[in-house]
């Protein structure tokens, strides 16, 4: 029997399922970071006291981790709706590497992978 060479229709249509759920969580974390953002912008109005200083570090410390915590979460979101296109054209599930089929387990738990668990331990040296 020949090695498989990519996921069936069937198999396909269980990672693009699961694909959506997690990018759907995904936009709905994203929006939620968004509007934790807005807030505190429209939270820095005239509170004006001695202490203000030191809460401004504060505020201006848990926005950038606000925004960077968004920016990855785009940047997820970006590698989820990559691995939808790669459904539709067919290259889903394999390795960018070494060419082989990923392991539905690594996809199950990272289905926006491009590398087989092999690659990318070996990329690391």
């Amino acid at each position: 029997m020949s090695e498989k060479t990519r996921y069936s229709d069937e198999e396909l249509k269980e990672f693009e399922e699961l694909i959506i759920r997690k990018l759907d969580k995904a936009k709905e974390e994203l929006h939620n970071l968004k509007a934790s953002l807005t807030r505190e912008a429209d939270d820095t109005g005239d509170n004006l006291s001695s202490v203000k200083t030191l809460e401004d570090g504060a505020d201006t410390a848990e926005k950038e981790q606000l925004s960077q915590l968004a920016g990855r979460q785009q940047k997820f979101i970006n590698n989820l709706e990559n691995a939808l296109v790669r459904i539709k054209n067919g290259t889903y599930g394999i390795c960018v590497d070494t060419g082989k089929l990923i392991s539905k387990e690594r996809l199950m738990a990272v289905p926006h992978t491009t590398q087989s668990i092999d690659a990318k331990l070996n990329r690391k040296n």
